[in-house]
């Protein structure tokens, strides 16, 4: 049967975080709705392709990607997207900071909105990160806001969930899961922001430093308002 849900997992170098995971995953939404689980594996060098081999035998919802050269995440995330068959799209970090049980907290959003609404994002009003990351965090959505207008006060947390084919029809770039809310306001479709819980990351090492993200940003913040300016939409009926 073709599943309601599919819930796409991007990891590098995860292998402790993987099983628990998808242990969580399970749990939230057996009994809740129809669901697969994608993982993609974004050419991890530990034992992270292993883990999710052997975790294939004994959840059948799982199906793994993996990347034969590592691209990064905003690629896995679509790739993952591409391959899933359900006609929503949930996504999660794979450092097991989100919390899945929230899957159903953002369904329920869905069930309460309108038809022209396709994302719900993840909003973590209680981030347990550093304090240099929190400060990061909060100077660069500040500054997001200024420049997108998107109305969106989280905008890199990985929970989010959104209709698949919306987000095909958006344009692609890496980096580009960060500004999801904008693109799709962009698109012409509503969003709306969800408080989700987070959690402390309990093993394993954070992909990216503050530093980084600040020189990729200010580039991919350019970009981003530069479509918002060049984007156009026209209501097209059929002609019978």
């Amino acid at each position: 049967m073709t599943p309601q849900l599919s819930v796409v997992v991007p990891v590098f170098n995860e292998q402790d975080n993987v099983a628990p995971l998808v242990n969580e995953i399970t749990a939230a939404l057996r009994g809740v709705t129809s669901f697969e689980i994608v993982y993609v594996d974004d050419h991890s060098r530990d034992d992270t392709p292993a883990v999710l081999q052997r975790l294939k035998a004994e959840v059948p919802e799982l199906r793994v990607l993996r990347h034969v050269s590592q691209s990064g995440q905003s690629t896995a995330v679509r790739n993952g997207i591409k391959a899933a068959r359900g006609a929503w799209i949930a996504t999660l970090d794979g450092d097991g900071q989100n919390d899945p049980a929230d899957i159903p907290k953002l369904l329920a959003a869905r069930a309460a909105a309108t038809p022209d609404t396709k994302l719900f994002a993840g909003w973590r009003v209680n981030r347990q990160d550093s304090g240099s990351k929190r400060w990061a965090s909060k100077w660069a959505n500040a500054i997001r806001a200024r420049m997108l207008r998107d109305d969106t006060p989280d905008t890199g947390c990985g929970i989010k969930l959104f209709e698949r084919e919306a987000f095909l029809d958006l344009p692609y770039f890496d980096h580009m899961h960060r500004y999801l809310p904008a693109l799709m306001q962009r698109a012409g479709w509503k969003t709306v922001s969800v408080p989700v819980n987070h959690r402390h990351r309990t093993t394993g090492v954070s992909k990216y430093n503050n530093l980084n993200r600040a020189l990729v940003g200010i580039s991919d913040l350019r970009g981003v308002a530069w479509l918002i300016r060049r984007g156009k939409r026209t209501a097209v009926e059929e002609i019978t």
